[in-house]
């Protein structure tokens, strides 16, 4: 996996997630789901620099102008529903990109700490041949990306595929290294040391979902 880590590099990124984290500014919901998609926004455009570009010629009302512009299929799949604020990042800056959403949570079965992520909503374009991109704000243990991974299967095999978060564990990042295919690029803007007990990143910033849209029971 290639890891594109921004935590150490000083931008105005780091305002944004100073901003998620704080635990008064998050009492702003339409600031957080902002501050999500300028997050979105920064990665979309980092990530772009790896894309396939041809050169083609403009038109212009004086003229022609050669520029390159970027050819690849993207299909953009956000997992619900947190990472719709995610989306509609890069989705301001892809806008000819194709969508897909799917629903994952997790299920704890004896009201413990252990869990299983349940994926059930599942909507998508074909993927084969195209260039995958996952959006999902919290990589914690990384087991909601697998699972979605396998939903995705079933639609194709993509030619590339990107993940873009916002905060994640060192565990999560490993254990998605492990189970995505070799070549998968990971842009994420800050990696935590720890999880919790219930496996939820440490110190993280909380739910990005009931933060975004509100407490659910």
């Amino acid at each position: 996996m290639v890891l594109h880590d921004f935590e150490s590099e000083f931008s105005v990124l780091n305002s944004f997630i100073a901003e998620i984290r704080d635990i008064e500014i998050q009492k702003d919901p339409m600031r957080f789901r902002r501050n999500i998609e300028r997050i979105g926004e920064i990665l979309c455009y980092e990530m772009s620099k790896t894309l396939n570009f041809e050169t083609k010629t403009v038109q212009t009302p004086l003229g022609t102008k050669d520029i390159a512009l970027p050819i690849n299929e993207l299909v953009l799949c956000s997992v619900l529903r947190a990472g719709i604020p995610l989306h509609n990042g890069l989705l301001n800056y892809l806008d000819h990109a194709e969508n897909a959403f799917i629903s994952a949570y997790r299920h704890h079965p004896n009201g413990g700490d252990d869990f299983e992520v349940i994926v059930k909503y599942f909507a998508a374009p074909s993927l084969e041949n195209k260039t995958l991109v996952l959006t999902d704000p919290m990589l914690a243990t990384g087991r909601t990306l697998e699972n979605v991974l396998k939903a995705l299967k079933t639609h194709g095999e993509p030619e590339q595929i990107h993940i873009i978060s916002v905060i994640g564990s060192k565990q999560g990042v490993d254990y998605v290294e492990k189970v995505f295919p070799e070549g998968t690029h990971l842009w994420i803007a800050a990696i935590d040391d720890e999880l919790t007990k219930k496996g939820y990143i440490l110190p993280g910033l909380g739910d990005a979902g009931d933060l975004s849209f509100g407490v659910k029971l």
